[in-house]
């Protein structure tokens, strides 16, 4: 049986001045109808840019966009822009992390809804406005027939955030693509907005894609995990695996940088050393090289001068990592008992 999105080999590469930008580089993964994947990885690393080029919002005319991305059996990037076009807001939809940037301004909430009802729908204004009414409400937005008449600007971030989660889903979507759906929201909300898209989907059978720079929020959210670096998937598994049965040590390295409330809060978290490299000039060998503590365990140059393969260590469980099997195990489980006792 075919997975509802299948994404194979994807690249994007965008042309500049100071050389080519090779944002994400042969990306592959599925996604099931009522599953959940969450795309983790620091700033840079292909997270939104490969969400974008599912949603066809990568200008093709400045951008070099190769691969496939299969809807449903349909195959995306062999459409033309209006044809995707058909497809946004009807069959996929986004949630991006900015609400105040999605919203217009200077439209009622209610007015912004009900047109992207009309737009997809033939239906006449009473009934595209009442479909906003009742999207709000399921949203958790209290008094919502009253609500729906506001400005975004009289809404809290939070509210703002459901308003986005009610435009995405409001024409019922297959696919929902959410990026960073919680930055810069407070701690609390956070957890309302995850719980709200959880419920949601069980409810509309959506298969759902999580962008996000914070592994520590997709444990009770995802059932896979495709952790990003460079612009390739560095381990691909099941959210079990990722959080128990780690093997990459950029993985590692997020794992160990996550807050714990476990811990003394005057305690310094343990952040990857160095900064994500530049995706004009790439190194040669493992991208993660330059940052990784256990190069020495690879024998010879290897790490500096090739590029490792994503391969599968254990069913649904892929790595691109040099080391071997039994090393990659060890370092992980001593990782993880020092992330677990407090002590690095």
């Amino acid at each position: 049986m075919s997975a509802f999105l299948e994404v194979r080999d994807l690249t994007v590469s965008f042309p500049t001045e100071d050389g080519v930008v090779h944002a994400v580089e042969q990306v592959s993964f599925d996604l099931q109808r009522g599953k959940t994947l969450a795309v983790v990885g620091e700033s840079g690393s292909g997270k939104s840019v490969t969400s974008s080029a599912i949603m066809g919002l990568v200008n093709r005319r400045a951008a070099s966009v190769m691969g496939q991305v299969l809807l449903d059996g349909q195959d995306l990037l062999a459409m033309d822009d209006d044809q995707v076009r058909q497809l946004r807001g009807s069959k996929m939809a986004m949630i991006f992390q900015d609400p105040m940037s999605s919203l217009h301004p200077f439209y009622r909430i209610g007015a912004q809804l009900a047109e992207a009802v009309r737009v997809h729908n033939k239906v006449s204004k009473d009934q595209a406005r009442a479909r906003a009414v009742e999207m709000l409400a399921k949203v958790g937005i209290p008094d919502a027939q009253s609500r729906a008449d506001d400005y975004p600007h009289q809404l809290s971030g939070g509210m703002r955030q459901r308003v986005m989660i009610a435009m995405a889903l409001i024409n019922d979507p297959d696919l929902l693509i959410a990026d960073e759906p919680t930055t810069a929201l407070d701690v609390t909300v956070q957890a309302q907005i995850l719980e709200l898209i959880v419920s949601l989907q069980k409810e509309f059978n959506t298969a759902v894609l999580i962008i996000t720079h914070d592994l520590g929020i997709v444990a009770d959210v995802a059932d896979d995990v495709a952790v990003m670096y460079g612009g390739r998937v560095v381990e691909y598994a099941s959210v079990d695996d990722i959080y128990n049965h780690p093997q990459m040590p950029y993985t590692l390295g997020l794992l160990a940088s996550v807050p714990r409330i476990d811990k003394d809060l005057s305690d310094r978290l343990d952040p990857i050393p160095g900064n994500p490299p530049s995706p004009i000039s790439l190194p040669p060998g493992c991208v993660f090289a330059p940052r990784c503590a256990y190069t020495d365990k690879v024998p010879g140059e290897e790490c500096a001068v090739a590029r490792p393969e994503l391969l599968q260590v254990q069913p649904g469980h892929l790595v691109r990592c040099h080391m071997d099997h039994r090393t990659r195990v060890s370092v992980a489980s001593s990782v993880l008992a020092q992330i677990r006792t407090g002590v690095r």
